[in-house]
């Protein structure tokens, strides 16, 4: 308000509340679906509590299952006191992190129509089988799909959810990029690890192969971005005599500036490791040639893990793998091929200008 030639005018009061009111103004929400914000109310846009309470429950058990496979995760709703007429829901389903980040959208439904996001996009949809059922269905399974998922179900203002577990098999290894150690931030850690058909392993991974008789006393990056290490056997170097065995911990570290091992989960194969039977032994370039010439090509150290651990490969020679370090798999341990327990042994990375066998893999 002010005056001009003894009148007040309203004009520039009344601009400023039409920008306040425009501001106040809210977008309706969309998510790529038509309908209405209020689906569940008395048709005035008011929204009702009616005594019926929803409720969302998901398997309290881990599901366990292998790359390259399909699994459902299942999910139910219902309501207390049991409903007569159904009632429209939002169904969402996200993948929790692993490393400290935000959830990921996996599948948003309404009805019969739904939507996937990013890497779950044309591998992911509902299975709605009988009433109230909301199960997450994933085919062709990854490595980076293993984790929490979350199933979440939204009716008007009531929204439920119940976690799942998703673990695949699989086999974790420690790995040193040339055999000498801590040489890897966690980016360069996660790097190495997708170059051998590999991730960087969970807590839950790397607790599962201690449990099973992981020992290595040089710690390594974990998916979280802590750094951990297994240890069955107690000695000095490794904690010292008075912990008890365990996983080691280090914590969180500076993802950029502090440098260690990693630690890389595999799991099982579409195709086949085999040893490339040669009249004459190879040097690098020549082994990598040599699958090729078979249809294959040179194995990864993920892929010759995961044959041993999944497929009993079992061969006394050292032969080449594609990061150039030398290793042959024992399943079934004998005089002359190493310790008395089954694993990988490593040659580490010997000049590529020697003569060797090679690994090779395809899908014959």
């Amino acid at each position: 308000m002010y005056t001009t030639g003894g009148r007040m005018t309203w004009l520039p009061l009344l601009a400023v509340l039409l920008q306040l009111l425009r501001a106040c103004r809210t977008a309706p929400y969309s998510n790529g679906f038509f309908y209405h914000d209020i689906m569940n109310g008395n048709g005035n846009g008011e929204i009702y509590f009616n005594g019926v309470r929803l409720h969302v429950k998901a398997l309290e058990a881990p599901i366990f299952a292998a790359r390259g496979t399909n699994v459902t995760l299942p999910c139910h709703y219902y309501y207390e006191p049991r409903l007569s007429t159904p009632r429209r829901t939002r169904v969402k389903w996200s993948r929790l992190p692993v490393n400290g980040g935000e959830e990921t959208d996996v599948l948003v439904a309404i009805g019969l129509r739904h939507r996937s996001f990013g890497e779950y996009k044309g591998r992911v949809h509902l299975q709605q089988d009988s009433v109230g059922e909301a199960s997450l269905v994933i085919t062709q399974l990854r490595l980076a799909d293993t984790g929490r998922y979350r199933c979440e179900v939204i009716d008007g203002l009531e929204d439920e959810s119940s976690t799942v577990e998703l673990e695949l098999r699989g086999v974790v290894f420690p790995y040193q990029p040339t055999g000498r150690r801590y040489q890897l931030n966690f980016e360069a850690a996660q790097r190495v690890c997708e170059e051998q058909d590999a991730a960087l392993a969970t807590f839950e991974q790397l607790y599962a192969a201690w449990e099973e008789g992981l020992d290595w006393c040089n710690a390594g990056w974990l998916a979280d971005g802590t750094v951990q290490y297994p240890i069955t056997q107690t000695r000095e170097p490794c904690g010292g005599l008075g912990l008890a065995p365990g996983l080691r911990s280090y914590g969180p570290r500076h993802r950029q500036l502090h440098l260690y091992d990693a630690f890389c989960f595999s799991s099982s194969l579409r195709g086949k490791v085999y040893f490339l039977q040669h009249p004459h032994k190879l040097n690098f370039t020549e082994a990598r040639e040599a699958c090729e010439q078979d249809g294959a090509s040179i194995a990864r150290v993920g892929q010759l893990y995961a044959a041993w651990r999944f497929l009993d490969l079992d061969r006394c020679d050292a032969g080449w793998l594609a990061d150039g370090s030398l290793r042959y798999p024992i399943a079934f341990p004998r005089t002359n091929c190493g310790p008395p327990e089954p694993g990988v042994r490593t040659f580490g990375f010997p000049s590529r200008h020697q003569k060797h066998g090679v690994y090779c893999y395809g899908m014959r």
